[in-house]
This record gives structure tokens, C-alpha cells and sequence, in this order.
């Protein structure tokens, strides 16, 4: 073979070594990947993205060794031996034989931003900023008092006095409620005169009309940020203003004296609120805290006010813990007595008669969804003296039974849930009243209380409809001459409960009529307790109890409208006290089919324009045959709520 093919071929044997050895070097700087790096208002330069960041190359990742005397230190860990080369086989040419693979390229240093970290003095003096009231001042928003959505001072959407955590707010609040009300009721023939000549039964006309306007007015005072914690002091005042008109075919029905007619115009101011509210400590930085009231304050002892719900003079320590998980009350009331006419305080007379209680609510209480509440409560009642109402009918003692002044100590022991498991809606209440009273309501001797009571409503969503089903329960009394009271009564109801007022039976006073001037069943009541009334009598556990199941529907017709439908089935639990109170004998349990439907409409879809329309029908049960006329009583109500 010529030299020169020879020279040639080792030449390009040669060349393509090298071109392979300097593959792996070249295929890992193609690798490496272009970096990007950013850079924020004080220098300093990373390789994450954030908003405000300009990007910037990044820095030299090889740094620069330092100029020093002394001599290079010698890597001891690196090897020091070369890797033999392989030898070709026999019949293959060096570019067949596989190359070494190259060691892996070192780990490169993080790369540092060149910029040294900025000092204390390098920062500017801090600048003050506005709060966040004033910074909406300067963007020229205008305050506007009658309007309840936007900022408006009025409405505690801007400090009134001081700022930061000194900041005092103010907030008004407004709310007329207007009810016209058509009814039939079973009224007596005056006792003494007559509306109608030849008038000598004992039930004359049930025709009746009301007309109810109600204001009141809110004014709350208030230290502290109550977005995330409750306020540090509130002061709320809240007078209610109420005018009422009653019209009736029948004197001696809204006034003991004859001469006043069968109509009355009443008028009437009562201090529903008044009351210094302080914030004594925070529990947890989750703001659960521990506070007292002290003043005439709103308070119900459970979700449905079975037992006791009212606006009374009182103090109360209440507070939470667990992140709101558990709630508690710890509160006394002496109750002040009411106006007969408009159902307000009347804040000239305290009554002798002292409330405790004490509940606790629990959260998810071993199931999540549920709400579980144990409630302790004592009534401590010393009235022993007569007390006549506005119209100057007979109060306290109730004229019924020996009709003499007594007294009564009565504990309560109940339990109350509310929530859901999964679909089903539940809401529970249970109570146990023990207690003594002396004298008895129809005997001299000192009488033991024992009385029982419990409610449940089950109810499930489907889209825009709730069906309910409505128990409830009542203890009666069957013997009413023994040592024992086993009729259940509540402190001062307000049940909101199988169609609440919608029902006519929870909504209207029924008289008992025969038995002096006391009604079988309180308005706004759903137990018959057979006092003069629930806001100025006492409680009775000698009564006949009650019985009651019902079916309800809300439909969500609307976002601003729904329709409500309710029946429910009534019955006495006893009849014996009902039998010896109209000297009646045979007296049947069944009062009823108490049948209601309401339309409430919210044109707003909120609570500041509220507009209800409802109608009830008692259809009369063999109970309540025997003791009023042969019909089926019935009303109609139109309420207009306006609310600022």
C-alpha cells in the first residue's frame, strides 16, 4: 500500500478519536440549560419569578480565587491514575472500539447575587398611612345616612371617635312592624252588661279585629374591630314605640268595665334594650373570650324558646372556647312586669319572681353537624300579693280553683340539639320540671311538681322544597286534688315551632270561659297552661297538657318568596282539670285539626322589606265542641316588616 494512504488513514483514524472523546464534553455543554434570573427593588438577584421582578442575566457561576502568596493546595481526593485505553480486537478499526464513559461534570456552586445584603441603615424612616376609612375619604366617597348597603356612619362603617384600637363606633338601627289581623275567638257575653240586646248565652259574637304598629328603634355604642373579635364595650339602648286598636262585638272583652265599650285604643312605651356589654379577656388567639352584660338584654335558654325567651333585667357572663366549638351562659334575671296590651316591658315594677340559668352548647359533639345543648334552670316565684292588669282584669292569683296567692320553686332540666345527619335535618328539645308549690291551685296543701316535656322536628331538603314532621309533647295533670302537679309549664314561651304564629292555635288566646279570665292556651303559646296570660301570670302545672303532631311544607317558590303550608293534629293529654274548671263531665281529648297557610314575600331578597300574608282554620275535634259553639274559628293576618 502507498505511504500516503497510510499517512491518510492514520490521519483520519486520528481525527475521529478526537472527535469522540470530545462528544460527551460538547453534549453536556449543549445540555446545560440557559438560565434566567430576576431581580427585586433592593438589588438583590434570584432565579424565582415574583410579581415586581425584572429580568436580568444571572451572574458568573465560576467564581474568581483570590490573589494569595501561597502555593495551590493539591486535590488529595481526586484520582491521580489514568484508565488504561482498550485495544482494538483483532479485525476492527479504533473507531468500532468503545470509548470510556466521561466522568460526570462537577457540582456547580449556587450561584450568590453579587449585591450585599442591605442593613438597618438602609432602609427609609417608616411613612404613616391613613387607616382604612380615611383612605376611602380620600378617594372622595360621600357618606349617605339613609343608605343601609354602602359605608354610611350611621351603620358602624366608620369610627364616630378615636382610631385604631381606641376606634368607637356607632350603629342605628330602625325597624317598624305593622299587624292587621281578623279573627274569630270564642268570647263570653259580658258578665254584667251586654253589647246586644237578648244576648243571654254564654258565648256571644267571635268576630274580632287588631291593628298593631310596633317601632323600634336601636341605638348600639361600641369600642373595638368586631370583625374577628367581639367588641371591647357596647352600650345599646332600644325603646319600642307601640300604638294598638282591638275591636270586639262583646263589652267586658278588652276592658272590665262595661262603660268602656267593646273597643280600645291603647298606646304604649317600653325599654326593650339597656344594657353595658364588657369584653373581660381573650381565651385563645382565635379570640374565644369570656364577657358580661349587665341591663335589660334579650336571652332565649334554647333554638326553639320553649322555656324561656324574653327581654328581662339581668346580668349575664357568657363566652367561648375551642374555636367557637363550645358556648356558654351563665345569667340571672329578675323579671320586670309587662304592659297587658302591647306584651312590652314596663320598666316602673319589678315582679317577685327570679330566673337562673345556665346552658352550655357543644359543637359536633361526637357528630359532626350537630349541635348539642344542656340547659339548668330555677324559677323562683314569691308573689303573693293580687295584681290587676291595664284593663283592670285579675291577674295573679289566677281566678281559677281556690283563686288565693301562691308561691313556687321550680327546677328545669332539659337537653336541645339542632343540626343534620347527612341529608336529615333534626331539631330536639327535652325538659324535666321538678320543684314544690304551696298552696295547690285547688287544694290548701303543699303540692310536689313533677312534669315532663319534648318537642322534635325532622325535616329534609329537596332542591327548593322542605317537607317537616312536628312532634310534640306536654305532661297533664289527671288528678288535680292530689299532693301531685304533673302538668308541664314553661317560664315564658315563645315557640317557634310546627308554624309558630302562622298556627291558630300557637297564635291565638283561647279563653277558657267558665273559668274565670284565664285562657286554656296563651297567645303566641303552644302549651295549655291555663293562666290569665304568659306575660303577667304565673306558672300552672295543674293543666291538662297537650299533644300535637303535624305535617309542614316551605317552598322557595322564589328567591324572594315562600310559601309555607302546615297541619297539625292537637289533643289534651288529660281532660280531668278542664272537666272541674267548667263543671263539665266527658270532656273528649281531640281540640282539633289546626290547618295554616302564609306567603311571605322579601322584594329585596333581604330582611329590610319583609311582606307576609297568612290564613289558619281550627277544625273543631269533639274537644273543643264541648266546651265552645259548634264552628270552626279561623284568622287572617297581613304583616309589614320594614328594617333599617
Amino acid at each position: 500500500m502507498p505511504r500516503k494512504v497510510m499517512a491518510s488513514r492514520k490521519i483520519f483514524v486520528s481525527v475521529s478519536a478526537a472527535g469522540l472523546l470530545a462528544m460527551p464534553a460538547l453534549d453536556a455543554v449543549a445540555q446545560e440549560p440557559t438560565q434566567t434570573c430576576y431581580q427585586d427593588d433592593s438589588g438583590r438577584i434570584v432565579t424565582r419569578r415574583r410579581p415586581g421582578y425584572r429580568e436580568v442575566p444571572c451572574p458568573s457561576t465560576q467564581t474568581e480565587r483570590p490573589a494569595t502568596n501561597e502555593a495551590p493546595v493539591p486535590d488529595r481526593t481526586a484520582p491521580t491514575e489514568t484508565r488504561p485505553q482498550p485495544r482494538p480486537l483483532p479485525g476492527r478499526t479504533p473507531r468500532d472500539v468503545p470509548l470510556p464513559e466521561a466522568p460526570p461534570p462537577p457540582r456547580r456552586p449556587a450561584s450568590v447575587s453579587p449585591i450585599p445584603r442591605p442593613g438597618l441603615g438602609d432602609y427609609p424612616q417608616s411613612v404613616p398611612l391613613p387607616d382604612r376609612w380615611r383612605i376611602v375619604d380620600t378617594l372622595g366617597a360621600q357618606d349617605r345616612w339613609f343608605d343601609p348597603y354602602n359605608r354610611n356612619l350611621l351603620k358602624g362603617d366608620k369610627p364616630v371617635r378615636g382610631e385604631g384600637d381606641d376606634a368607637w363606633f356607632f350603629n342605628l338601627g330602625v325597624i317598624s312592624d305593622t299587624v292587621y289581623e281578623i279573627r274569630d275567638v270564642p268570647t263570653p257575653v259580658g258578665s254584667s252588661s251586654t253589647a246586644n240586646s237578648g244576648s243571654y248565652n254564654v258565648f256571644g259574637s267571635a268576630d274580632q279585629t287588631a291593628l298593631i304598629e310596633t317601632l323600634a328603634v336601636e341605638f348600639v355604642y361600641y369600642k373595638g374591630d368586631t370583625v374577628f373579635k367581639p367588641p371591647e364595650w357596647e352600650f345599646r339602648f332600644t325603646p319600642v314605640f307601640s300604638f294598638n286598636r282591638v275591636e270586639l262585638n262583646e263589652v267586658q272583652g278588652v276592658n272590665a268595665s262595661p262603660q268602656e265599650g267593646a273597643s280600645r285604643t291603647d298606646n304604649h312605651v317600653g325599654i326593650q334594650a339597656a344594657f353595658v356589654d364588657k369584653h373581660l379577656r381573650n381565651v385563645s388567639d382565635r379570640y374565644d373570650f369570656d364577657s358580661v352584660r349587665i341591663g335589660i338584654q334579650p336571652f332565649s335558654s334554647d333554638f326553639r324558646g320553649f322555656l324561656f325567651q324574653d327581654n328581662q333585667l339581668g346580668v349575664r357572663l357568657f363566652g367561648n372556647r375551642n374555636n367557637n366549638r363550645r358556648q356558654y351562659n351563665l345569667a340571672y334575671f329578675r323579671r320586670l312586669e309587662k304592659d297587658t296590651n302591647s306584651g312590652l316591658n314596663d320598666v316602673t315594677e319589678l315582679r317577685k319572681d327570679d330566673v337562673l340559668i345556665g346552658n352550655c352548647y357543644w359543637q359536633d359533639m361526637g357528630i359532626e353537624g350537630f349541635t348539642s345543648q344542656l340547659t339548668l334552670a330555677y324559677n323562683r316565684n314569691r308573689e303573693d300579693e293580687t295584681h290587676y292588669n291595664t284593663n283592670r282584669f285579675q291577674e295573679r292569683p289566677a281566678p281559677l280553683g281556690r283563686q288565693v296567692p301562691r308561691t313556687y320553686d321550680v327546677a328545669y332540666l332539659g337537653y336541645s340539639g339542632d343540626g343534620h345527619f347527612g341529608r336529615l335535618n333534626l331539631t330536639t328539645s327535652l325538659y324535666y320540671a321538678i320543684g314544690k308549690e304551696k298552696p295547690g291551685l285547688f287544694i290548701a296543701d303543699e303540692v310536689d311538681i313533677s312534669a315532663g316535656f319534648v318537642a322534635a322536628e325532622l325535616s329534609m331538603d329537596f332542591d327548593w322544597l322542605r317537607p317537616r314532621l312536628s312532634l310534640l309533647y306536654g305532661t297533664g295533670d289527671s288528678n288535680p286534688f292530689d299532693d301531685k302537679a304533673t302538668g308541664f309549664d314553661a317560664i315564658l314561651e315563645n315557640p317557634q315551632f310546627a308554624g309558630a304564629d302562622t298556627s291558630y292555635w300557637i297564635r291565638q288566646a283561647v279563653p277558657l270561659v267558665g273559668g274565670g279570665r284565664v285562657a286554656l292556651s296563651g297567645r303566641n303559646g303552644v302549651l295549655n297552661g291555663m293562666r290569665t296570660s304568659k306575660d303577667e301570670g304565673q306558672s300552672n302545672f295543674t293543666n291538662p297538657g297537650i299533644a300535637l303532631a303535624g305535617l309542614g311544607l316551605d317552598m322557595d317558590v322564589l328567591p324572594s318568596l315562600r310559601a309555607t303550608l302546615n297541619a297539625n293534629t292537637l289533643y289534651f293529654a288529660e281532660t280531668a282539670v278542664i272537666e272541674i274548671a267548667r263543671s263539665q263531665a266527658n270532656i273528649d281529648k281531640h281540640i282539633g285539626y289546626d290547618l295554616s297557610v302564609s306567603l311571605t314575600y322579601r322584594p329585596m331578597t333581604s330582611q329590610n322589606i319583609v311582606l307576609r300574608a297568612s290564613y289558619a282554620t281550627l277544625i273543631a275535634g269533639d274537644g273543643f265542641k264541648a266546651l265552645y259553639p259548634d264552628d270552626n274559628p279561623g284568622y287572617f293576618l297581613l304583616n309589614a316588616i320594614f328594617a333599617y
